[in-house]
């Protein structure tokens, strides 16, 4: 427990500079939490490794936090499940979502597990407060695009797997019409 809540501060001052960035605007540190309350929550999952690589699923793509900072700090099973869960920043943005489709069946039942809550939270948040800007296409686009990267992680979390399902099915449905309209406009 204690190394959890350290993995939530070490985030917290990691991403303290950061928002989401839906209209709110909010601290980004809530997504990470979000994703680990998620595993454990909807998952069930009590690993304290994937839990704590939840929370720090994003430092080292989206801060200057390096695998050997986490490996030290959380331990080589975190820092392994951190990177599985990390895109190259180095490579243009069509190909590191190209990439998330084609490495979702390679990754360990733990980084599914995260790479899963994370969609999750990211595909509700689009559906309560999406980010500003989007249009219905581009929010409808994100969907079909997350389901292509889900289909490759399914199989090993009944709970994850099916809520994964149900609010990829409910944005597809709110959105489709809406982008479809959006194109004719």
């Amino acid at each position: 427990m204690n190394l959890l809540l350290h993995a939530a501060y070490f985030a917290a001052v990691k991403h303290s500079d950061q928002r989401r960035k839906n209209t709110a605007a909010a601290p980004y540190i809530n997504h990470p939490l979000e994703v680990s309350c998620h595993l454990s929550e909807v998952g069930g999952i009590s690993d304290e490794a994937v839990l704590i690589a939840a929370v720090l699923h994003d430092t080292v793509e989206d801060t200057a936090t390096t695998r050997e900072e986490i490996a030290t700090t959380f331990g080589e099973t975190v820092a392994a499940l951190v990177m599985e869960c990390t895109d190259d920043k180095s490579l243009e943005k069509a190909e590191r979502k190209r990439l998330q489709v084609v490495n979702a069946p390679k990754k360990s039942p733990g980084a599914k597990a995260i790479k899963i809550a994370d969609k999750t939270c990211n595909l509700r948040s689009i559906l309560v407060d999406p980010p500003a800007g989007w249009s219905w296409t581009r929010q409808y686009d994100y969907f079909v695009w997350a389901s292509k990267v889900v289909a490759g992680l399914l199989g090993h979390h009944p709970a994850l797997d099916e809520d994964v399902q149900r609010v990829l099915q409910e944005g597809l449905d709110k959105l489709q019409p809406l982008a479809a309209a959006e194109g004719t406009a």
